[in-house]
């Protein structure tokens, strides 16, 4: 099986909520976490409810490109 055509991929989500209002100055950034999927069984992006230590609260975190 090639290197390229693995079924279990690593993603990056980031915070939504984040990415969306850049208005707190004090924040320490965008929340980011690093997983994997299976790419047979999830085909669209993944979005989970993760916590985001910039917003202090549970937040969706959508899948980014690298």
């Amino acid at each position: 099986m090639a290197k390229g055509k693995d079924v279990r991929v690593t993603v990056v989500l980031e915070c939504t909520s984040c990415v969306r209002n850049r208005v707190n100055k004090e924040s320490m950034g965008i929340s980011r976490y690093i997983t994997q999927k299976n790419r047979h069984n999830t085909p669209s992006r993944l979005e989970l409810r993760k916590f985001c230590p910039c917003c202090y609260k549970h937040t969706i975190h959508g899948e980014i490109k690298k």
